[in-house]
């Protein structure tokens, strides 16, 4: 055996130790460097698995509390990454039932050295029922009664039926799909589209199932009864308005209405309106409004009202004229004089031509403002102010005028030269 053998075997135990607290001395240097910390984070808990034929009930936890221990470094690393950190939940195989599932958790190879300390939850129950599907008759509910002299038919739905899909005990509990239609008042033939419900013996909707198609075309005729008729209200006017008025619109309120007779064949007889008595509009220059009754046939009645709110809207007929006007200057300094070039412009005003044939010359007026202007000469917009109500001004020609400000000129006294009288003597007698 060599003298190097022999030593290193004498002194084995001192090299190890030597060893060991190099060791030590290092991982001391390097914890000091990069502490362990611990820490937690939050992860979304995600399902895997599922079986297409079933479907979960109830809720469950959505979210894990994952606690780690790691270096520092390695946990500012794991912070920055979204998904470092995963954890879900493994269906796979799993019946309807209960089910008692562990949380299954990976960290990525990447983040090392860490060591989980603890994951709450750690299991997730869960509660899967068989997905079920079955089909119903839709069930339409007709609520309220059509207009008088109207009838109801009977209403035609499409589909006609329709798969409720859902967890099986909550399709047990579905007893009827239905759906609602309110046809008070109704005076014509109803097309609607309306959403479908699930609901249970009690009348108390199921939530939670699905219904294909979730809504249903319906249609709901509304027909007139025998010896009844809707009927067009034709207003008749007699007159003409005030010269310079033009009647603008009639209105009737109601536009229409339902006609009775005990022979059917009388009201089939009829034309396609009824007229109201007249309403005289000679000389009127404002709206007019009245309570006007129908003119109806012997042995036909109206179903409701038998009179209608008219309304005539007049209004002036609408002209225009061009006018000269002088320019006045406003806003001028007692020291100051002006020029305006030119000095008058010609105003188009528009408006209801009884006012345009009233106008004078006190309604309306053409300005410059020259308040603050100093000596000189400036293009000034013209500023047209008209009194009148309803009467506005189209253009002003021309737009600015020429406006030229100096001093005003300081009137010189003017001597009066008063002759002395000549005295003529008079001869001594």
């Amino acid at each position: 055996m060599s003298s190097f053998v022999r030593w290193l075997l004498g002194n084995l135990s001192v090299l190890i130790l030597s060893f060991i607290l190099a060791l030590i001395v290092w991982v001391s240097s390097v914890t000091a460097s990069d502490p362990n910390v611990e820490r937690t984070r939050t992860t979304p808990i995600e399902v895997m698995g599922q079986e297409p034929n079933t479907l979960m009930e109830g809720s469950i936890p959505t979210q894990a509390r994952v606690t780690v221990r790691t270096p520092n470094s390695v946990w500012n690393r794991m912070a920055s990454v979204e998904n470092a950190v995963q954890t879900w939940i493994d269906l796979t195989g799993l019946g309807a039932g209960t089910h008692d599932v562990p949380v299954q958790i990976y960290i990525s190879e990447v983040f090392r050295p860490v060591r989980l300390i603890s994951l709450n939850p750690e299991t997730v129950t869960v509660t899967l029922e068989e997905l079920v599907s079955t089909d119903f008759v839709v069930q339409l509910q007709v609520t309220g009664e059509p207009a008088v002299g109207y009838q109801a038919g009977v209403a035609a739905k499409k589909p006609s039926v329709v798969t409720v899909t859902g967890s099986e005990s909550l399709v047990l509990q579905v007893a009827a799909v239905a759906t609602n239609l309110d046809i008070s008042d109704a005076n014509e033939t109803i097309r609607a589209n309306l959403p479908l419900q699930a609901i249970d013996a009690e009348g108390e909707i199921v939530s939670d199932v699905t219904i294909t198609p979730d809504s249903v075309e319906v249609v709901q005729p509304i027909t007139l009864l025998g010896g009844y008729r809707n009927m067009v209200v034709k207003v008749v006017t007699v007159g003409r308005v005030a010269v310079g008025y033009k009647m603008t619109n009639v209105s009737v309120s109601p536009p229409n209405v339902v006609v009775f007779s005990t022979d059917p064949q009388v009201v089939n007889d009829l034309p396609s309106f009824i007229e109201t008595e007249p309403i005289d509009i000679t000389g009127a220059d404002d709206d007019i409004e009245a309570l006007l009754s129908l003119v109806l046939p012997e042995g036909v009645s109206i179903v409701g009202d038998d009179r209608v709110l008219v309304q005539v809207n007049i209004a002036a007929i609408e002209g225009s004229i061009t006018i000269s006007l002088p320019v006045t200057v406003i806003g001028l300094l007692p020291t100051y004089s002006a020029q305006v070039s030119p000095d008058t412009v010609d105003v188009i005003l528009s408006g209801p031509i009884p006012e345009l044939d009233a106008i004078t010359a006190t309604d309306i007026r053409a300005v410059v403002n020259v308040e603050g202007l100093e000596i000189g000469t400036y293009q000034v917009e013209v500023d047209v102010n008209v009194l009148l109500e309803g009467v506005w001004v189209e253009t002003v020609l021309p737009a600015t005028v020429e406006v030229t400000i100096g001093l005003a000129m300081t009137p010189t006294p003017t001597q009066t030269f008063t002759p002395t009288p000549e005295v003529t003597p008079t001869p001594e007698s």
